[in-house]
């Protein structure tokens, strides 16, 4: 038996979330971006190992996608863009996060809350990350090239599907694509 539960977050319920996003952010300032992009890659580890609700397992693909934009060479997110994504990250470094994560079966739920939040701020970064990708499978594939390798190299006939990605990324998070009327958000600062 399975059962459904929805969650609304009020105006109040997405401040206490943006109060943490910030706190953590604070105590981020003094962390590697590679610490950071660490700590949240844990979070994928440990997850798998516990008993969660499906809900939570279904956030990691995000938060995963998240970590992949920035390391990603060949994608090459630009500095700027990259703050924006470590920034969100930044929740996943802080071990003082709102549910601690030793409680069982809820421990991860502000976890998974958090990335929804981030997908949200994120989506054009994710977006255009997510089309630059199936681009680049598909063409490796066409190629006869192994897609895997070119997460760590830039490869001249990428590069001009690279910076589209880029400009599109900008042109969407420009006009508020994504956002809902209802999303105020203030997740991140630029680290």
């Amino acid at each position: 038996m399975s059962l459904d539960i929805t969650i609304q977050l009020a105006d109040e319920d997405l401040d206490h979330f943006i109060e943490a996003m910030q706190r953590a952010q604070s105590k981020a300032t003094n962390l590697s971006s590679q610490a950071i992009i660490d700590s949240a890659s844990k979070l994928l580890v440990e997850v798998p190992q516990t008993k969660v609700p499906q809900f939570i397992r279904d956030r990691l693909d995000n938060l995963d996608q998240m970590i992949q934009l920035v390391v990603d060479e060949g994608y090459g997110l630009p500095d700027e863009d990259r703050k924006r994504v470590l920034s969100c990250l930044a929740y996943f470094a802080d071990p003082d996060d709102i549910i601690p994560d030793s409680v069982p079966v809820l421990g991860f739920l502000d976890d998974a809350i958090m990335i929804e939040l981030c997908v949200r701020e994120l989506k054009p970064e994710l977006d255009a990350y997510g089309d630059f990708v199936l681009f680049r499978n598909q063409e490796a594939t066409r190629r006869g090239v192994d897609p895997a390798s070119l997460k760590t190299e830039r490869v001249e006939w990428l590069e001009t599907r690279r910076l589209e990605a880029h400009e599109h990324m900008r042109h969407r998070r420009r006009d508020g694509y994504g956002a809902s009327s209802n999303w105020a958000p203030a997740l991140f600062r630029t680290r």
